[in-house]
């Protein structure tokens, strides 16, 4: 029988003194987390690590994925889900055609989105991966929709739908463009130094693995925070529904976009060996 691990991290805030001072304060990311975890907990993975805040290190989550390689082998699934901001460094190894590497911001620095892509193309081959990401994608273009959306009024409209405590400049994952790049300034020897040791080539293309993603919003989008949990999270768990969903993965993504407002549409994609398969199984299900 197919064996399911599952990796779950949230942070409601990060660690200052790595980010310029700013410690990017959430409300619901650690529910998030949370609830993906209860969800592999109902249907009987193996492991289930939830990494919070504090404890949502570099060191931590990359050797989280380290011990999954180790136990995973062909049929066996991954559940690696994120709710925190998302951040941009300068690419280094040309695969990105905007000349930046995604990154989520953990609790001491930012994992950059290749740096994710090494360490999953050491899975065995057959081995399924559910990522779910809750945060922005895409930090310049999201900075363009967020002033957008203020001279819209639209960011008045996803507020109202988010229905969060917080001001409208806090809920959303995005890491603000003037730390982005102090961040990196103030630790550019570390940086430079993990970009340095990272394939030449996109490390996408060296999946055995099938890596099917939904995230929280398109490039050129935000994701909103929430008072109980994330926007995207919040529906996700809705049309999940206590497990009562029971079509594929696909059928999933769409009935979670219909449940979004117009300004925030979660993506979907494949990366490494397609598998109509694994598209076509319940989400979550570890057969």
């Amino acid at each position: 029988m197919a064996q399911g691990y599952s990796i779950n991290i949230g942070l409601n805030t990060v660690d200052p003194r790595h980010y310029a001072g700013w410690d990017g304060q959430l409300t619901a990311c650690e529910a998030d987390a949370e609830d993906m975890a209860s969800i592999a907990k109902t249907q009987n993975f193996g492991r289930v690590s939830t990494i919070l805040t504090k404890e949502a290190t570099r060191a931590k989550v990359l050797g989280e994925m380290d011990e999954a390689v180790k136990v995973l082998g062909a049929g066996d699934l991954l559940l690696f889900t994120y709710s925190g901001h998302g951040g941009q460094l300068p690419d280094r190894n040309g695969d990105e055609s905007d000349g930046l590497d995604e990154t989520w911001c953990l609790y001491d620095g930012e994992v950059i989105d290749d740096e994710l892509f090494v360490a999953m193309s050491k899975l065995k081959p057959g081995v399924r991966v559910f990522m779910l990401s809750d945060s922005c994608h895409s930090g310049s273009v999201s900075r363009v929709a967020y002033a957008a959306l203020r001279s819209s009024g639209s960011l008045q409209l996803l507020a109202d739908t988010v229905q969060s405590s917080e001001p409208s400049e806090r809920r959303f994952k995005e890491m603000p463009l003037g730390i982005e790049h102090r961040t990196y300034r103030d630790n550019k020897a570390m940086y430079d130094d993990i970009m340095k040791r990272l394939p030449k080539e996109d490390p996408r293309l060296s999946l055995k693995s099938t890596v099917l993603l939904i995230s929280g919003c398109q490039d050129n989008q935000l994701s909103s925070d929430g008072a109980f949990n994330g926007l995207f999270t919040s529906n996700l768990l809705r049309v999940w529904n206590g497990g009562k969903f029971s079509n594929g993965y696909q059928t999933f993504h769409r009935r979670i976009l219909r449940t979004m407002p117009p300004i925030q549409s979660p993506a979907y994609s494949i990366v490494g060996v397609p598998s109509r398969e694994f598209e076509r199984q319940i989400p979550f299900h570890l057969s």
